[in-house]
């Protein structure tokens, strides 16, 4: 049984813009910032009646996301395999050369499995250590080869390693994308233990979440489905990154952190 998929007008209106200066502040690439979380955005937006298939109301449920940096890679269809028989939605940040370009029957998969697809740049560079220009075209590129595939832009991005800056946060907005960071790090890139991925991710799981994991090292899938299985048993809905701020709409070049 597939991800539900939500109607093109999911939240039935869209919320003014929130003052990025209530968030919290983030220090990256040099300089203060500010962020917001996904539960202050949902907070700050225009109370609406959610509706649709499959729809979660996170001002209701305790809701946790899951997220996958750097795919498509051979492990990605084991990974939509489990999450299609958990019924569990993720949001997969795609990475362009030899990804999205190698995998594009995984990445229309993910799409059309129901799951969000955000933007992890071309190449994996520092944003914060190139020019504009090539800060631009990393997104651009990446933008461009999914909707080639999907159809569809994404409205999310994940810059690499969290660093960003207000260079970053700029061109973000002028592309229309949302930085989206985290909460829960496994540092699955670092061990190929999947009960070490497991307790990390559990140790640090909490409400309104984002967990930050990467399919295409050894030890990550064989880890998610504990994950999901104890999560649940705890009481927690697995959302999209979009989902878990609704009626909220992700704001481009906003900062968003739990």
């Amino acid at each position: 049984m597939g991800i539900p998929k939500k109607s093109g007008n999911r939240y039935g209106a869209r919320f003014a813009r929130m003052a990025v200066a209530a968030g919290l502040t983030l220090v990256l690439g040099g300089c203060a910032m500010a962020t917001t979380s996904p539960g202050e955005a949902r907070e700050a937006a225009e109370p609406v009646v959610l509706v649709g298939a499959g729809t979660v109301d996170c001002r209701e449920a305790t809701c946790i996301a899951l997220t996958f940096d750097s795919s498509p890679g051979t492990n990605t269809p084991e990974l939509l395999d489990i999450l299609r028989d958990e019924e569990v939605p993720a949001t997969f940040f795609l990475l362009g050369r030899n990804r999205i370009e190698k995998y594009p029957d995984i990445v229309r998969r993910i799409a059309d499995e129901g799951h969000e697809v955000a933007n992890h740049t071309w190449t994996h560079p520092r944003l914060t250590e190139i020019e504009p220009d090539e800060i631009r075209e990393e997104l651009v590129r990446t933008q461009e080869a999914i909707a080639e595939i999907t159809g569809e832009e994404p409205t999310l991005m994940r810059p690499p390693q969290g660093r960003t800056n207000d260079t970053v946060s700029e061109i973000s907005r002028e592309l229309g994308l949302a930085q989206i960071l985290w909460s829960v790090t496994a540092k699955d890139y670092a061990t190929t233990d999947s009960d070490l991925i497991e307790s990390r991710v559990l140790e640090q799981a909490d409400r309104d979440g984002i967990i930050l994991l990467h399919d295409i090292y050894d030890g990550t899938v064989p880890a998610v489905p504990g994950i999901i299985e104890k999560l649940k048993a705890e009481g927690y809905t697995f959302v999209t990154v979009s989902d878990l701020m609704a009626p909220a709409v992700p704001e481009p070049g906003v900062i968003y952190r739990p």
